[in-house]
């Protein structure tokens, strides 16, 4: 037991002795490699978590190796060996967790950015959809209590007053569908059912709806195809995005302007353009176009009198969204005197 005891305490003084050297030894180690993290604080995860496991064994190798007093014997041997082993193992794990957690980080900081761009668009469109709604139901509600009220009496005045109550009910009734429209895409409820469709139909019967309203804005539609592809869509939703395209192009182009549709095959993918003469996008603001709700900052101000209402802000947005359903592209750019919006869609197989 005597034996024992101090044995036990010629241990403890041993390690009393040699614990300034090891600390020596190691503290530098630790140091450059504190070092080594903040120069690679602006690096990738991986390589910052690989120093990070790197530096307690080198330091516990610096350590063993100055405290042996440089003398490789076996039993420093295969410490060295159980260091290494250890490096061998570690490093691939720090190399795979670091590009996990850094995956996972930017998922996460990419998905916090779509989550606060989303709820400032939903701010956004509440604000500017309330304030369209309001408009449209205060003259409607301004009218309806002119004629319960008989301030307005004659024939051709009642006539007037009921066409624009007619006119601000469609208005109201388009928001109200285009909002239905968003909510599906938004949702992810939008289920199509794809087949083989003529685009030549598509357009036809888009710009059926839309010839008047450019006639009365004396706005000139031209429509040229190079080729007249069928793709593979939903004819309803292929219709609306022409719809919407052309819409927007007519609104925004002025009188005695041109609205221009071309029609052409691009490998896979029949691309459908269209040409308007608005003058031009704002670069700030070409990026924004497909924004929900936005229409630009020359858009916000009322149109004059005898124009076409200014839009929810909705079109472009429900455009964009159904294209994507369809596995296809849109863009804008500027072109010319105004503005090109170009959509890519897959081709129906042979």
């Amino acid at each position: 037991m005597l034996d024992s005891g101090e044995s036990f305490w010629q241990m403890l003084r041993h390690l009393v002795d040699i614990l300034p050297f090891a600390l020596a030894l190691v503290l530098p180690v630790v140091l450059l490699g504190a070092v080594l993290l903040h120069l690679l604080r602006n690096g990738s995860l991986s390589t910052a978590m690989t120093v990070l496991v790197l530096v307690p064994v080198a330091a516990m190798v610096a350590g063993v190796v100055g405290i042996s007093g440089f003398m490789f014997t076996t039993a420093l041997t295969t410490m060295l060996l159980v260091c290494l082993l250890v490096a061998l193992v570690t490093v691939p794990v720090a190399v795979f967790l670091g590009r996990r957690i850094a995956r996972r980080s930017v998922w996460e900081r990419e998905a916090r950015e779509r989550e606060r761009a989303a709820e400032a668009s939903r701010r956004e469109l509440v604000a500017w959809i309330s304030h369209d709604l309001r408009t449209p139901l205060a003259g409607i509600r301004a009218m309806a209590e002119a004629l319960a009220d008989g301030v307005v009496s004659s024939p051709r005045e009642v006539n007037g007053y009921a066409n624009r109550i007619g006119s601000e009910t469609h208005r109201l009734s388009t928001m109200v569908d285009d909002l239905f429209e968003l909510s599906r895409i938004t949702a992810g409820a939008l289920r199509l059912t794809l087949s083989a469709v003529p685009l030549q139909d598509v357009v036809s019967d888009a710009l059926s709806g839309q010839v008047p309203v450019a006639q009365r804005k004396r706005v000139t539609v031209l429509a040229n195809a190079a080729a007249w592809p069928v793709v593979l869509g939903s004819d309803p939703e292929l219709a609306r995005i022409v719809r919407n395209l052309v819409s927007n192009a007519i609104r925004h182009t002025p009188p005695d302007g041109t609205v221009a549709i071309q029609i052409g095959v691009d490998g896979a993918h029949a691309v459908l353009s269209v040409d308007d003469a608005c003058g031009g996008i704002p670069e700030a603001e070409l990026t924004r176009v497909f924004d929900v709700a936005f229409r630009g900052s020359a858009a916000r101000t009322p149109s004059p009198a005898g124009d076409e209402p200014v839009g929810g802000g909705l079109g472009l947005a429900i455009a964009k969204g159904l294209v994507e359903a369809h596995h296809g592209l849109i863009a804008a750019q500027n072109h010319g005197r105004g503005c090109r919006f170009e959509v890519r869609l897959p081709l129906a197989a042979v």
